[in-house]
């Protein structure tokens, strides 16, 4: 099955981490989040990928080049961000005749679900959540067949969800070019959808796993899924009296100091230093040359390249962008104490993480000074900087 991969936008939604790559390029368990998207289509089917890029480009090309995972990989440009519709019919260029898969290149999917759906087509993938308000919902008619989809409805007609996993038939392709514009001035895939279903049965096909990863507190999510799957291995420089508990991988050149603690799953990437006396918990992802220094304590987050959490230090539930500089004593918040679930700026409006423990987001090149704190749901631009002993409550 030829499968289009969507991965040219920018992800606005995910506030600082994106102004130095796209968002499907974001790390989740030591690769590109997009590169478990097309590690499973390929599991699941794929016989070739194509990927539809646009910001930043260079980057998502030099990381696939001609194959992955044993399948060619094409490309196709969208010169302009105007919506999914859009993305596609970038991609006809190179697609052969015959029907095609189209995947979200920042969601992920379980293998077996998506085999599923490229069994048969034309199918849509769906996924069940309790409060499907904020998505496009999928109209069904009880026997697994979809008549449509209605995007983010106040009465919704069932609890399924689009997944952005879609099977077309070949002849969907010249339907791209009729697509209009929507309210919000976007080419919508769904209105291909909507055709389709006037003129075929469609499928919805249940995925048992799926996670669409829009906003930062999504990326730690997805972080936690696929850091699950781990299995240790130890090819890195470990102190004898270092403990090490569950899944743990620490890459070649990374180093785990005396006294070190660490109850996976973690991933602790060449060149990252831990310790010595340092506690690393929950689903924590260190990338390359990241630093957790002495009697720092980092939980369920997640360290991007070079970042440093400087001695004395506690860090819970965050996400550190590259360079980023904490320096020592900094302490983060990540529980509201009337119980309440935190809330992060995205796009400019506060917005519930549905996490009772979330802590801070953090663009590249941020620094605090010694024994700062900073407060559950605070955002901090790319090159933000935080004086010794001050108490963080709001973005900047």
């Amino acid at each position: 099955m030829q499968t289009v991969v969507l991965a040219a936008g920018v992800g606005s939604r995910m506030g600082p981490l994106t102004e130095e790559r796209p968002k499907p390029m974001l790390p989740v368990a030591g690769r590109p989040l997009v590169a478990h998207t097309v590690e499973t289509a390929v599991e699941a089917g794929a016989s070739e990928i194509v990927l539809v890029v646009g910001y930043r480009s260079e980057d998502v090309r030099e990381y696939f080049g001609e194959e992955y995972a044993g399948v060619p990989v094409r490309y196709a440009v969208q010169e302009e961000q105007r919506g999914t519709a859009d993305a596609v019919k970038s991609a006809l260029e190179v697609l052969d005749d015959g029907p095609f898969a189209v995947l979200n290149g920042d969601a992920l999917y379980d293998v077996p679900s998506l085999g599923e759906l490229y069994d048969g087509g034309p199918a849509v993938g769906s996924f069940e959540v309790e409060d499907p308000t904020s998505y496009g919902v999928l109209r069904t008619d009880g026997a697994g067949l979809v008549s449509g989809v209605v995007e983010k409805p106040d009465d919704p007609p069932s609890n399924l969800v689009n997944t952005g996993a879609y099977v077309f038939p070949a002849e969907a392709g010249a339907w791209l070019r009729d697509v209009e514009e929507s309210e919000r001035g976007e080419l919508e895939l769904t209105d291909v959808l909507d055709r389709l279903c006037e003129q075929s049965e469609v499928r919805a096909v249940a995925f048992e796993r799926w996670l669409d990863v829009g906003r930062p507190w999504e990326l730690l999510e997805a972080n936690e899924w696929k850091l699950a799957e781990l299995e240790t291995r130890i090819d890195g420089d470990v102190s004898d009296d270092a403990e090490l508990n569950g899944p743990v991988v620490v890459e070649e050149g990374a180093t785990v100091r005396s006294g070190v603690v660490v109850e996976g799953p973690a991933l602790i990437q060449s060149g990252a230093t831990v310790g010595p006396n340092a506690y690393v918990r929950g689903a924590t992802l260190l990338r390359p040359n990241a630093k957790v220094g002495h009697a720092v304590e980092v939980k369920n987050s997640v360290l991007m390249a070079g970042a440093t959490a400087g001695h004395l230090s506690y860090v819970g539930d965050s996400v550190l962008g590259r360079d980023v500089n904490f320096g020592a004593g900094t302490q983060v918040a990540n529980l509201r104490h009337d119980g309440e679930d935190v809330k992060v700026t995205v796009k400019g409006e506060r917005v519930s993480t549905g996490r009772r423990k979330m802590g801070v987001v953090v663009g590249g090149g941020a620094k605090t000074g010694i024994n700062s704190s900073l407060n559950a749901g605070v955002v901090l631009s790319p090159g933000a900087t935080v004086r010794p002993g001050e108490s963080v409550t709001r973005d900047r």
